[in-house]
């Protein structure tokens, strides 16, 4: 059956529905980038505060900046912005119609409808999923990157601006102009310190263009760190396939783990949805949150990818279920990356292991060591470095970590152990498949990559292991590798 409002009366009586007037939603949240994770993470909590009767005055409105985006809200208008939300357990399936979002702003150059409905007083929240490489931060620094190629063409026409940060800045500039107080930015992407990034970004970029309004952006908008996170897969035909088996025809639903989790620092000037009441947690504390989920999940991810992927593993609970693969991502874990990584009041980092390792295990979800590898360029420096750098700083070792550089250097090489072409999954592939294959005969030119290991690439002690793991791996292979590791 089709997915529209008109049809939910038709769905089987196992789906979850929204149990709200969705008639009587009134806008509160733009949402910028409605991919996957967003709808199956932030617009799952709003409909479970909905189905409670509470805060339907905050209600999301979607938006996107990329020729991409408009594609994705013709297919959520055709379906009058429901969303399927398939959540997959070893032994459960689950599904559910998820309907928070009530619009989305149309995808025009110089995002002239997104800044409107930004300036609009009703907006009280401006939220982002981007993806971690769509902040302009200098993987060398850590600060704002004034010499991207899009912060330049938006600096030329700062009114009608490409980037979502171009229009966040015309917004709240009309916002000022109007008297109308600003609107918090919420991050959602998985980023170290994402609100501190997010308003270092923004500041950062008001300053070329106007030093008042950046002053006043300083003073009065709030942009509060946040942790998410549920394992979202990609959207092909499989997960089409499977909301058909629930009886849904859906071009675009998603799949997802069963847990889910978000913390949040409470910085929302303009008020905000009563998210504690749906188990989001509110916290001064999101830091130690943030480095548990970042270093050890994500961090791990990239443990299992890069093996699993060269060995021919091309779902993540294969690179699980592998010995070799499985066993590195223990070791790597628990000596290199769990002492660096403080408790949290739910999970001590052990016990939030045992949690990831089952998660990563389950054979529901189908995640891909593809999508995994995805933009290690972007994911390494915020995912692995933290981890290289406290490790050489505290004097422990940092075998495993070089080895995983070096693994991912190969990957990078452009193809698989069996001889498989690996198509570009990275948007600087070039570049990097260029020195990867440079990097095999002199490995000191992939850790010269100051954009993506600044400091680390120069020190000798990695640089050595790095270089002997590289050199072994292209030998002997990445099996024989990973066993050398294992064995000590």
């Amino acid at each position: 059956m089709k997915l529209a409002m008109s049809q939910l009366a038709g769905l089987r009586p196992e789906i979850d529905l929204p149990a709200y007037d969705r008639s009587a939603l009134s806008h509160g949240i733009v949402h910028v980038g409605l991919g996957n994770f967003h709808r199956a993470h932030q617009a799952v909590y709003l409909d479970d505060l909905f189905n409670k009767g509470l805060d339907l005055d905050w209600a999301i409105t979607g938006a996107g900046v990329r020729a991409p985006d408009a594609g994705m809200r013709a297919a959520l208008g055709a379906q009058d912005y429901l969303s399927t939300v398939i959540e997959l357990g070893p032994d459960t399936t689950q599904a559910r119609v998820v309907g928070s979002m009530m619009d989305f702003i149309p995808v025009t150059e110089g995002n002239g409808p997104l800044i409107a409905k930004m300036t609009d007083p009703a907006t009280r929240i401006v939220a982002l999923t981007v993806t971690e490489g769509g902040y302009f931060v200098s993987a060398e620094t850590g600060t704002f990157d004034a010499s991207h190629p899009d912060i330049i063409s938006d600096l030329a026409r700062p009114d009608a601006p490409h980037t979502v940060f171009g229009a966040i800045i015309a917004a709240l500039k009309a916002r000022r102009a109007a008297g109308t107080p600003p609107f918090t930015v919420m991050s959602c992407d998985n980023l170290p310190g994402n609100g501190d990034v997010t308003r270092d970004t923004v500041i950062g970029f008001a300053r070329m263009i106007d030093l008042d309004l950046a002053a006043w952006i300083e003073g009065q908008v709030a942009f509060p760190n946040g942790m998410v996170d549920r394992i979202t897969p990609a959207t092909g035909d499989r997960e089409r396939a499977i909301a058909a088996q629930c009886g849904i025809d859906d071009p675009v639903p998603v799949t997802c783990e069963p847990f889910r989790q978000w913390v949040l620092e409470d910085k929302f000037p303009l008020g905000r949805p009563a998210l504690e009441k749906v188990g989001v947690t509110f916290t001064d504390d999101v830091h130690s949150y943030e480095r548990m989920k970042i270093r050890i999940l994500n961090g791990g991810h990239a443990v299992i990818a890069y093996p699993g992927a060269l060995l021919g593993c091309v779902l993540a609970h294969d690179a699980m279920a592998h010995p070799l693969v499985h066993a590195f991502f223990r070791k790597v874990e628990q000596e290199e990356i769990l002492p660096h990584v403080d408790p949290v009041p739910e999970f001590t980092p052990e016990a939030y292991l045992e949690l990831i390792d089952g998660r990563f295990s389950n054979p529901a979800v189908e995640d891909t060591t593809r999508r995994l590898c995805l933009d290690g360029s972007n994911r390494q420096p915020k995912f692995i470095l933290p981890s290289i750098r406290d490790g050489l700083a505290a004097g422990t070792s940092v075998s495993g970590l070089a080895l995983l550089s070096a693994l991912w250097c190969r990957y990078c090489a452009g193809t698989l152990e069996d001889g498989t072409e690996i198509a570009p999954n990275d948007p600087a592939w070039d570049r990097l498949n260029a020195t990867a294959i440079a990097a095999r005969d002199t490995p000191a030119l992939w850790l010269a990559q100051r954009e993506i290991y600044g400091a680390v690439g120069a020190d000798a002690g990695f640089a050595a292991a790095f270089a002997t793991w590289l050199d072994a791996i292209w030998a002997e292979g990445t099996a024989s590798a990973l066993r050398t590791y294992l064995e000590g």
